[in-house]
């Protein structure tokens, strides 16, 4: 060994220990400074992301569902009102999944292998679901809601939507809320939902008035869809926060604004006239065999609809589909569904020429049995020579000859003029969805022959509240009214909002409307040599004078585009009484076999119908009786 090479001295131990010291010391504050980073980036560049997701996990908004408005009648009588009820609820699929977890974790607690598990775990869930099936209808069979007792659940029901792979199942709705709660509190993963329940009163009457809410609440026909936003009124809610185990957190509750109700709507509508219409129309229907009736009841003076009814009416409590499939419905055929108004539209032609001083109700015409305007031929209903009909007999005995006669007197300008004072061919405005402005010609689109139509009530469409609107402008004096059917809107906070005041319309003169219902009277006569009888003769009220005029409008046959000869519109509309009118009642029947009372009776019209409502509204307003009136001379003897 070379001696020369020197020998390295070992490190002293002390010198090592302390550079590791420094090592460690420099990493341990690289460390801690990249953990001070790391912290002060989350918290200041993330921190607010984080804090607002934190929050959002915390806090539930709880919604105070608002209550939806009452509809009334104009007695305060409910026509529609909500009730609260709740609707059982699962998420079958974490149901399942939940049972599962409690019934394993149960089992390994009692000791059982892990193979006991895994062969028994399925049939104990499915104990359990067959467990719930079972007893949540014993449960609520005492506490259903309203109309509950048409929608009870089986327990086969339950099983189904139990086993169902969703993750929202209704159980069962309209539960009694205490009820509903017991029962959410007995069976894991059941909740008891808020749920409204729209009730209607009196079933099918009205009905075609108020309309119906969905399942959700939301107004779908009716009352119900045109006032929808202000009845349904504004949720209210709050949030608070919870814990992990979705406790509240006391202190945390915020952002509280309470709910404001839906307002009421009180209506005009008198519910045991309409009550009593609507069931006088469904007996005149199977009567007559017609296919359909309508009718619309107004007071003269204010234009306010006190009935409005129409056959074939759904009742909202009984099974809809099944109705619906027996040719039941919700429409409101009294504004949505126009037809030709036939003779009740000569009143028009009757009041243009006397305000215009063309003719008086006793001026003598000679009217032949038939006339020719612009290559049209039209007859009277009944064959005759030429006969010296007063004014009020052509209109008594509603003769088509006489009432083109007059009409030419006017000329089309005037008489167009008048179908725009009487509004027809307009809407009404009425407070309802789908109404129907009907259909008139314009002027300038006439033809030859639509002059020989339109006076005596072919060639346009009206609805029956239409008709309705043309005799309350006269038997108030010559003004129009608009039709309303809103009375007031009561705010849940009990302030009364009047409905806008309807637009007025001169039409004719007082004088004028005075002499044209006191005319139409002659409808009524009944004369026992036949000469002064008029179409309505035997629908008179004794002690009382009415006026009104009968209607036979035929129908387009769809095949020949021609009219036809056996299918008919028969149509009434007259005033109660006379000599002081108080209410208009207009009639439809359409198609009608034979007449409308018992057993066919009552001849082939609506005024039997007209006098039934009428005496019914008599009686029930006690009203005196009219004064003595001179008959009107039909034909001069």
């Amino acid at each position: 060994m070379n001696s020369s090479i020197a020998h390295r001295r070992p490190e002293p131990q002390k010198a090592v220990t302390k550079r590791r010291t420094q090592f460690i010391a420099i990493a341990f504050a690289a460390a801690t400074t990249l953990l001070i980073g790391r912290l002060a980036w989350v918290q200041v560049v993330w921190g607010p992301q984080l804090q607002d997701q934190a929050q959002a996990q915390r806090a539930r908004i709880y919604t105070e569902p608002a209550r939806r408005g009452e509809i009334i009648d104009r007695s305060g009588n409910q026509l529609a009102y909500t009730m609260q009820a709740r609707s059982l609820a699962v998420s079958p699929v974490v149901l399942r999944r939940e049972l599962r977890e409690q019934q394993e974790t149960k089992m390994t607690q009692e000791g059982a292998s892990q193979e006991a598990i895994e062969s028994q775990l399925d049939a104990r869930v499915e104990d359990v679901l067959r467990t719930m099936a079972n007893e949540i209808p014993k449960m609520i069979e005492q506490g259903y809601v309203g109309q509950g007792e048409a929608k009870r659940v089986s327990s086969k029901d339950i099983l189904d939507k139990l086993h169902a792979e969703s993750e929202y199942e209704v159980l069962v709705r309209n539960v009694d809320p205490d009820v509903a709660a017991k029962v959410a509190e007995t069976f894991h993963g059941v909740a008891a939902d808020h749920q409204d329940i729209r009730q209607y009163p009196n079933g099918e009457v009205a009905e075609n008035i108020v309309g119906k809410v969905s399942m959700d609440g939301q107004g779908q026909f009716g009352l119900e869809a045109s006032a929808d936003s202000v009845l349904t009124g504004i949720n209210g809610r709050t949030t608070e926060d919870v814990s992990a185990d979705g406790q509240s957190i006391p202190g945390t509750l915020r952002d509280a604004v309470p709910a404001v109700d839906g307002s009421t709507y009180k209506l005009t509508i008198d519910l045991d006239l309409q009550t009593y219409v609507q069931r006088t129309l469904e007996q005149a229907k199977a009567n007559s065999l017609a296919k359909d009736a309508e009718a619309v009841v107004l007071d003269a003076h204010t234009g306010e609809v006190l009935a409005m009814a129409n056959t074939g009416t759904i009742d909202p409590n009984a099974d809809v589909q099944k109705q619906l499939a027996d040719g039941r419905s919700f429409d409101n055929y009294s504004i949505s569904h126009p037809y030709e108004p036939g003779s009740v539209a000569k009143i028009i032609t009757a009041a243009a020429a006397i305000e215009e001083g063309l003719t008086d109700p006793r001026e003598v015409h000679q009217v032949p049995g038939s006339i020719d305007m612009a290559g049209v031929t039209v007859n009277d209903a009944w064959q005759h020579g030429l006969a010296p009909y007063t004014t009020a007999g052509i209109f008594g005995k509603s003769s088509n000859v006489g009432t083109l006669q007059l009409a030419q007197r006017l000329g089309e300008e005037k008489y167009w003029d008048y179908l725009n004072r009487f509004g027809v061919g307009k809407t009404t405005g009425i407070e309802l969805p789908n109404e129907s402005a009907g259909l008139v010609p314009v002027l300038e689109q006439w033809s030859g022959g639509t002059f020989a139509n339109l006076p005596i009530g072919q060639g346009m469409s009206w609805t029956t509240l239409q008709m309705a609107s043309v005799y309350q402008a006269l038997a108030n004096g010559g003004e129009r009214v608009e039709p309303r059917i809103v009375s007031e809107v009561i705010g849940p906070d009990g302030e009364v909002k009047p409905a806008e005041p309807a637009e007025r319309t001169r039409v004719v003169s007082e004088p004028t409307a005075r002499t044209v219902v006191d005319m139409f009277r002659a409808t009524f006569q009944k004369d026992p040599a036949g000469v002064d009888s008029g179409t309505a003769q035997d629908s008179g009220i004794e002690g009382y004078q009415l006026a009104g005029k009968t209607g036979t409008a035929q129908k387009v046959n769809p095949e020949t585009g021609a009219y036809s000869q056996n299918q008919f519109w028969i149509t009434f509309a007259g005033i109660a009484p006379a000599d002081n009118p108080r209410f208009v009642v207009a009639i439809m029947l359409d198609e009608p076999q034979r007449g409308p009372l018992e057993g066919g009776a009552g001849g082939q019209s609506s005024a039997p119908i007209f006098r039934e409502i009428a005496s019914w509204l008599i009686n029930r307003e006690n009203l005196p009786q009219s004064p003595p009136a001179e008959p009107f001379v039909l034909e001069q003897h």
